[in-house]
């Protein structure tokens, strides 16, 4: 037994040098480019932001009714969005289908828009922008607009502004749409943020699945490190019979600050490198966060291109977007300041009443007005809305759904599995716990502290591994030699 538990150990300690020299440069520049991520987030333009750099519409202009516009586009079915905005000096109707395919038609004279130069590009961006822009280059995906949700926009013509902030707009090159903008600072940042903790280059990301086969095949071994390094780090450990020289560790130098760092980070990195392995969906795990196609046409509770439009002042707005809720039309208008009129105005009850056949096999069990943040319904790097109406279904995953009471807009599902995943990835990757994000900068600390003793643990694991590399080279040289 007493050879059996030495040959154990002796592998546990192989294991631990030899996949920690492979990883500890990967933990290194997760810990220091997760700091980065605290502050700098991946690129990308928020409703908000979108609809600012939108002209007010021009309702002079517009001939056609969203049915029309429907029909223009040669569609048979409500589709999954329709808006009405402007497209440099035209309205023009955005349709989004339930394929996610972009159509859009001009609310002038009903011809569709098949895609558009880089003159008409330059000339949309130079109507909302007063930095004048100096150039429109081809841009099929690049480091930013690398994932899959631009898909149906591409190619860009890649518009850069003569601004100080040297700042990038992405103008759809079939669709005129300004889809995305990123600043010189932005993408400096996560050169050293995202990109490398998210193992995020162009090349390897633009093929998903292979994507995310390697991160999970790189993350996997670093856990069985970190496992190995705590169960090493506490046997080596002597609070109370210590070592000659009255120390708890029996190590100096670069293996001391090795052993200390995890020894009182071990919990914390373990729970950072585990949710982090998590966070991408091993097996399959965990369920999608959206809501399916059929269960929004349910919702909506009309199929039809018909659309019976009321008499409405356009007031300033920048975009109008046609919705049916539990069969009822619905016409929003959204300003460039944020604000949303709703003709005709929602109650809570009807929106309650539409959601609940989101679900046709379950019952609602739950009807909530979320005022106020809770653990699922909270703020962080993205900001929440409030207040939210919540429905839970008695379905065997305990399903719930977040609902804009205003617009009627589903914001987000959840059921049992990502609620687990609230807790198996948020909250043990990213420390999200409402105490310490009320008292912010107890997390800012409680981050730093961490990635602090990660950086240290890594830093010195990799000079470990060099050295201990350099000296078997040099054995086998002499080896050689002799």
């Amino acid at each position: 037994m007493k050879r059996t538990l030495r040959q154990a150990q002796r592998w546990l300690y192989l294991i631990h040098r030899w996949i920690g020299i492979a990883t500890c440069l990967l933990f290194a520049m997760w810990f220091f480019s997760g700091v980065v991520m605290m502050y700098v987030g991946f690129p990308a333009l928020t409703e908000a932001e979108r609809r600012n750099l939108l002209p007010v519409i021009d309702g002079r202009q517009v001939r056609l009714s969203p049915g029309d516009a429907l029909a223009a586009a040669g569609l048979t079915a409500w589709p999954r969005a329709l808006r009405l905005e402007m497209m440099h000096d035209e309205p023009v109707y955005r349709i989004t289908g339930w394929d996610h395919a972009r159509l859009t038609v001009s609310a002038r004279d009903g011809r569709r828009i098949e895609g558009i130069d880089a003159a008409t590009a330059i000339a949309i961006v130079r109507r909302v922008t007063d930095a004048p822009p100096v150039s429109a280059a081809p841009e099929e995906r690049d480091q930013w607009s690398v994932t899959a949700r631009y898909d149906p926009l591409r190619p860009f013509h890649l518009v850069a502004l003569n601004d100080p902030a040297g700042t990038e707009l992405y103008v759809s090159a079939r669709t005129g749409e300004i889809a995305l903008d990123t600043a010189r600072s932005e993408r400096f940042w996560n050169w050293l943020g995202a990109v490398p903790h998210w193992i995020y280059p162009t090349v390897l990301r633009a093929k998903a699945v292979l994507w995310r086969d390697v991160v999970l095949w790189l993350s996997g071994p670093a856990i069985i490190v970190a496992v190995t390094g705590i169960w090493i780090g506490i046997q080596r450990l002597r609070p109370q019979r210590r070592y000659k020289n009255g120390a708890m560790s029996p190590y100096r130098g670069w293996m001391l600050w090795h052993h200390w760092a995890g020894v009182v980070g071990s919990l914390f990195l373990l729970a950072w490198i585990v949710s982090g392995w998590l966070s991408m969906n091993p097996n399959s795990w965990f369920t999608g966060r959206n809501t399916d196609a059929a269960a929004l046409q349910r919702y909506a509770g009309h199929t039809a291109v018909d659309f019976p439009l009321p008499s409405i002042p356009l007031a300033d707005a920048v975009e109008l977007r046609f919705l049916w809720v539990g069969g009822a039309p619905l016409v929003l208008q959204h300003r460039r300041d944020g604000s949303v009129m709703a003709a005709p105005i929602l109650s809570g009850e009807a929106v309650f009443a539409a959601a609940a056949h989101l679900l046709p096999e379950a019952r609602p069990v739950m009807q909530q007005v979320i005022a106020e943040e809770d653990d699922y319904w909270y703020s962080h790097h993205n900001q929440r809305l409030f207040p939210v109406l919540r429905i839970g279904f008695d379905d065997a995953d305990g399903t719930w759904f977040h609902i804009d009471p205003l617009s009627g807009d589903i914001l987000g599902r959840l059921d049992d599995s990502r609620r687990s995943y609230r807790w198996l990835f948020n909250a043990l990757h990213s420390f999200d716990f409402r105490f310490l994000l009320r008292w912010r900068p107890a997390w800012d600390i409680l981050l730093w502290s961490m990635s602090i003793v990660g950086l240290a643990m890594s830093v010195s694991g990799v000079v470990i591994g060099w050295r201990h590399l350099r000296r078997k080279l040099r054995r086998r040289q002499v080896q050689v030699s002799d």
